[in-house]
């Protein structure tokens, strides 16, 4: 026969390697798959509860080691009684049932009155998939490498409740892991030939599961996009960050494999403040390039001392330094083939040159003030002095203008009163 290998990675879990076998022969078939990742640091547990005919069609990933139960009738797939399978809720119970069936008919020859009560307990499984009534499925995987589909991913699914817990010596010897007093090197993949040192048994982690938010902070989110210079598929990965003494914001980068574009932007995490802000840094040295800085797409620049200004809109969202956001606008004007390129006038490109280094200076010599206008007020520039008051930083606070609030689409916004609007328009 013919065994075909997949390497494949299920979204917001891992890779994994989907192995068939068919025979041309007898047409017997066998499918199994094997996790492509090292044994997990903790054991995970899932518990959903199933109410509708949408939960049975959950994607499920059950490895040889993981066992499933369903409390409700008493019924347990132990660990190791079957090879590891992809398939959902409803494909679990429809291989249980056609292994209970497979000796049915011998049975049913030597002894009635088991497979009487075999058939009894078939019945209940495939009452199981009509959903009729509630019930719970647990799938406990000591290796970590099970996993059930949440459909409402990256939110959370309040049916689904994952929990970590610690492995017991019983269930090392089990993943043929042996507990050893020395620690393994960080970042080590776990394999059966290693001696690797593992928690024991102790308090179950994480057993109520964590706030969304919290996931949120803790987790890295990839989602699939196409590149904006050639595009090519390639991967967002998004992050929620908290800025001490601000706000959360939303850092999002894109890396693509084909022609090694790379882009970050970040995104304000809270709503429009009720007032502008404009912060204002006079550069008295050369640390002051190290500040951290949250440019907001809403956000403009200005250099007074360069007679320079940047608009609103220009380079999007940023969270970078002070020298990071200088270095952005000096390659915002560089490589623009307008202003230097074959295209640029003369008269224009020694003035922009001269400018170039101006704009240098002010990074390592010359004093100069950095001002930032944000009329949604969700910009940061960092106070070294913080929480006390920082002598070379102002941040002055501001009642937008009709300009700016119709720029960002306030004037026709309305929270409050518009359902009863809405039914007399009908």
């Amino acid at each position: 026969g013919v065994t075909r290998l997949l390497l494949t990675r299920i979204p917001f879990f891992k890779e994994i390697i989907v192995s068939s076998f068919c025979c041309d022969s007898c047409s017997w078939s066998n499918t199994e798959i094997q996790s492509a990742g090292r044994i997990q640091e903790q054991g995970v547990r899932y518990t959903l509860a199933v109410t509708s005919r949408q939960d049975m069609n959950r994607e499920v990933v059950k490895t040889d080691c993981a066992s499933a139960r369903i409390p409700e009738l008493d019924f347990e797939i132990p660990a190791f009684s079957q090879k590891g399978v992809l398939t959902t809720i409803e494909g679990i119970i429809d291989r249980a049932v056609a292994g209970l069936e497979q000796d049915q008919p011998a049975r049913r020859a030597t002894d009635k009155e088991v497979a009487r009560k075999i058939d009894e307990f078939i019945g209940k499984l495939r009452q199981l998939k009509e959903v009729s009534s509630p019930f719970t499925f647990i799938l406990d995987d000591p290796s970590g490498n099970s996993f059930v589909e949440n459909p409402q991913a990256p939110q959370r699914d309040e049916a689904l409740v994952v929990t970590r817990y610690r492995r017991s010596p019983q269930q090392c010897a089990l993943l043929g892991l042996e507990v050893t007093d020395q620690p393994l090197a960080p970042g080590t993949p776990h394999t059966r030939e290693q001696r690797v040192t593992l928690p024991l048994q102790g308090e179950e982690v994480d057993a109520k599961p964590p706030d969304a938010a919290e996931d949120l902070r803790d987790e890295v989110l990839q989602f699939n996009t196409n590149c904006p210079e050639c595009n090519a598929p390639a991967s967002t990965n998004m992050k929620l960050v908290q800025i001490p003494h601000f706000k959360e914001v939303i850092i999002m980068a894109t890396n693509c494999d084909s022609c090694g574009h790379r882009t970050n932007e970040v995104k304000s995490g809270g709503a429009i403040e009720p007032q502008g802000t404009r912060i204002s840094l006079r550069i008295t040295d050369p640390s002051d390039m190290t500040r951290d800085i949250l440019k907001s797409e809403t956000c403009s620049v200005e250099i007074p001392e360069l007679e320079f200004e940047l608009g609103m809109g220009a380079l999007g969202g940023k969270f970078t330094t002070l020298e990071g956001l200088l270095k952005d606008i000096r390659d915002l004007v560089e490589k623009n083939p307008f202003t230097l390129g074959d295209s640029s006038m003369p008269s224009r490109t020694g003035k922009l040159q001269e400018f170039i280094g101006k704009l240098q200076d002010v990074k390592g010599k010359a004093q100069a003030h950095f001002i930032m206008d944000d009329p949604a007020g969700n910009s940061y520039l960092q106070n070294v002095y913080a929480p006390e008051e920082d002598p070379e930083l102002s941040v002055q606070r501001y009642e937008r203008t009709f300009e700016q609030n119709e720029e960002l689409g306030l004037n026709d916004m309305r929270t409050e009163g518009y359902e009863t609007q809405a039914a007399s328009g009908r």
